[in-house]
């Protein structure tokens, strides 16, 4: 174990500086308490949530520390084995590496108001909340599908870049799994639900796809037409830049749709972890749900939020279809060094034909 940690380390190491947002406590008392606040989700996306939460908290501030996620991750190790204090709440993106903080006790159990009726795959111990519920889907470019629909399914996919071997070459676009987080994530999960899923690989690589670390840099190439399909987009950043971009269309896989999660806990060394709980509270309340669902356009958990852009309406028009990714030590298989090596592997295999 230790040596894991040691090498998870090394892989992420480099300086966690941080972006910080300072929110002052809304009663304008300049002594207020604070609560610290890890994340990976931009500060200018969060806005919304956080000063939901200062009105409901208004003798609250709010120090919002914006990282990536692996520094996240060893920050709160660090400064948890050096006897420090650190960040009261982390959210992040990364699964894999909050439930190894969960499971390797640097989060401490958080039993919240909504803890016995959160849905059991995004809870794991009262420790560890899935708090999003976010698929990964199929973009693509409105205007050239104006005749046609666009692949609905992994063998419509493929089916349609094999008939239209001229027009997709150089245009189909996907994330780079040995630079995303998530998309090594989904191509992982592809892998279990779909074994027949190298076949897809196979004809994105002989397609030509362009291969990218981020959500921004498929989603703006969709948007005006250097590319014409993104495979395994992650659903919240798509609907985010459809609700701006017309030419921008969005499918849920019909044969099935896995579903990632952005991750919340109040680690064990937290400065103030009944802040951290509040917030954390506040973030599952319908309340937090509600904004995160209609001002981020990623689709909330809570059972009591209803609308378009919940888990709820999404269950109820896919169904059994989804896949969501659950809250649980079945994730550390993702940080395995070997069988991370072996997929990346294969995926270089396939993408060149073999």
């Amino acid at each position: 174990m230790r040596f894991l940690i040691f090498v998870l380390l090394t892989l992420f190491a480099r300086p966690a500086l941080a972006e910080t947002t300072l929110f002052p406590a809304l009663n304008g008392d300049a002594g207020a308490r604070t609560v610290i606040v890890y994340s990976a989700l931009d500060a200018p996306l969060a806005k919304g949530m956080i000063e939901g939460f200062r009105r409901a908290n208004p003798a609250i501030a709010v120090r919002y520390e914006e990282l990536l996620t692996g520094d996240i991750y060893t920050r709160i190790i660090e400064e948890t084995n050096a006897g420090q204090k650190t960040g009261d709440v982390a959210f992040s993106s990364a699964m894999d590496l909050q439930v190894k903080l969960a499971n390797d006790g640097y989060a401490q159990e958080s039993d919240l108001p909504m803890s016995a009726r959160w849905p059991r795959w995004a809870n794991w111990r009262n420790t560890a909340y899935a708090l999003t519920f976010e698929p990964a889907v199929f973009v693509y470019h409105k205007p050239s599908f104006r005749n046609v629909s666009p692949p609905a399914t992994r063998a419509q996919f493929v089916d349609y870049l094999e008939r239209n071997a001229d027009v997709v070459r150089g245009r189909i676009a996907t994330y780079d799994i040995q630079r995303s987080g998530v998309g090594f994530m989904f191509m992982a999960r592809d892998q279990e639900q779909f074994p027949d899923v190298w076949s897809v690989i196979r004809s994105m690589g002989r397609a030509g796809v362009k291969l990218y670390a981020r959500s921004a840099a498929i989603l703006e190439r969709i948007a005006d037409g250097r590319a014409i399909l993104g495979y395994n987009i992650l659903g919240s950043y798509a609907t985010d830049w459809a609700a701006r971009n017309p030419d921008v269309g969005i499918v849920m896989p019909r044969d099935y749709t896995v579903v990632m999660s952005r991750i919340g806990l109040v680690p064990k060394a937290a400065a103030s972890p009944d802040l951290g709980r509040a917030l954390l509270g506040y973030f599952m309340s319908a309340e937090g749900q509600t904004i995160m669902a209609r001002e981020l356009h990623i689709a909330a958990i809570n059972p009591d939020v209803s609308g378009e852009n919940t888990a709820n309406a999404i269950q109820a028009t896919m169904g059994a279809q989804l896949r969501p990714v659950p809250v649980s030590p079945g994730l550390l298989v993702y940080l395995d060094q070997v069988k991370r090596n072996r997929l990346v592997e294969r995926w270089n295999a396939a993408l060149q034909g073999r």
